[in-house]
């Protein structure tokens, strides 16, 4: 889902585009369209950079970064943009992903990257959504009825 997207979803490598799909099915099922981009900080940081300097011009509100191993994509998203990060460990390496996490959640001051459990896209794209209903009723709407449901569940 491209038009007009709302999210974009940041991954360093084709292998861990099996990761983002509870993020895409998240969002999906709330109508929030997004825009997937494989671009690694480390490989292709240009290709981040460019990317992230049109973000804000597409309309982009937030960006979800996953990353394994030293974990620098969400970190160095957030440096480069003042869209809010939510930065995904995710499970790879000897770690399972736990040195991601640590990466991701210790940010310096004032570069925050806003962090979910390893491997847990879907509750990223959770989170955009609840930043997206501040500026969208009809979001909150369906955020809160999603949570209704949960309650009755």
């Amino acid at each position: 889902m491209e038009k007009n997207p709302l999210v974009a979803i940041l991954v360093g490598s084709s292998s861990d585009l099996p990761h983002v799909e509870a993020a895409i099915k998240v969002l999906e099922e709330f109508e929030i369209s997004y825009e997937l981009v494989v671009a690694s900080a480390h490989r292709t940081p240009e290709k981040v950079k460019n990317y992230l300097s049109q973000a804000e011009e597409k309309g982009i509100k937030i960006i979800i970064a996953g990353a394994g191993l030293s974990a620098h994509l969400p970190g160095f998203c957030a440096s480069l943009t003042t869209l809010p990060v939510i930065g995904v460990p995710l499970p790879a390496g000897p770690l399972n992903g736990f040195d991601a996490l640590l990466s991701i959640v210790q940010m310096p001051k004032g570069i925050p990257v806003a962090t979910v459990g390893i491997g847990n896209m879907a509750n990223a794209a959770y989170l955009a959504i609840s930043i997206l209903a501040l500026i969208s009723p009809e979001i909150k709407n369906k955020l809160k009825e999603y949570r209704k449901k949960l309650t009755e569940a």
